[in-house]
């Protein structure tokens, strides 16, 4: 065969493309549960910063074992349903009707053997996905800690709710107030909300993704709302 003609080379690339093609099919087939443990692992320690809990890829699941020790899934009611919670995304949830959805909870246990209950939480920033976990105390009310990440906030703006100087204060605010289910605001230094609300500093610059933060403990802590309710009747 002429090595020169268009038949050799059309012959050659499309040799090349399917051993290329099925080098890469068997490294994403050989890599998939490496690549899968890694998010377990990420997810792991994403909850246990939630319950102020720092871990490394090496240690997060020892401490996870340690300290998750329970978890089970809710319905809008606040009653137990079937389902597995780790593997649950609870964007996909809030698009369901509200009847329909399934909620996940983790409890932690910790030294003291106070318990904890973390609820995942999913938004929008400015520039992409926001989530994370928020964490409250057995009386179904007092934030216990906090955890967000993002994907792409813009860095030294939006990007600083990934950061312990404001997540940190979400520690010790409510979300009910007077009985009634009042999600935390986050507001511009030096401005409260109007319903009386709990409130932190919302990020300098990074106004549209502090408020994403905001709209996010709305729609994902409110669904939460009966659970936590039946959480705070039982300590009185």
């Amino acid at each position: 065969m002429n090595k020169q003609g268009n038949t050799y080379t059309l012959i050659y690339t499309a040799v090349m493309v399917i051993v290329v093609a099925f080098i890469l099919a068997f490294a994403a087939i050989g890599l998939k549960p490496a690549q899968q443990k890694n998010i377990a692992i990420d997810k792991m320690s994403q909850i246990l910063n939630s319950v102020n809990i720092v871990s490394t890829p090496e240690n997060a699941q020892e401490l996870y074992g340690k300290y998750i020790n329970d978890s089970f899934v809710v319905d809008a009611n606040g009653q137990l349903v079937k389902g597995e919670s780790f593997s649950m995304n609870i964007a996909d949830q809030l698009k369901l009707p509200e009847a329909q959805r399934t909620l996940p909870i983790f409890i932690c246990t910790d030294e003291s053997g106070s318990t904890k209950y973390i609820i995942p939480l999913s938004g929008a920033g400015l520039w992409g996905p926001i989530w994370g976990y928020i964490s409250v105390e057995n009386d179904g009310n007092t934030v216990y800690g906090a955890y967000f990440a993002h994907q792409g906030e813009t860095p030294g703006l939006g990007a600083e709710i990934e950061k312990p100087q404001f997540q940190k204060q979400f520690q010790g605010k409510h979300f009910f107030i007077d009985g009634a289910f009042t999600s935390i605001a986050v507001e511009k230094a030096g401005h409260k909300p109007q319903n009386g609300a709990d409130y932190v500093d919302a990020v300098s610059g990074g106004t549209i993704t502090s408020k994403g933060v905001q709209s996010m403990l709305q729609s994902c802590v409110k669904p939460y709302a009966q659970f936590l309710e039946s959480l705070n009747s039982k300590n009185i």
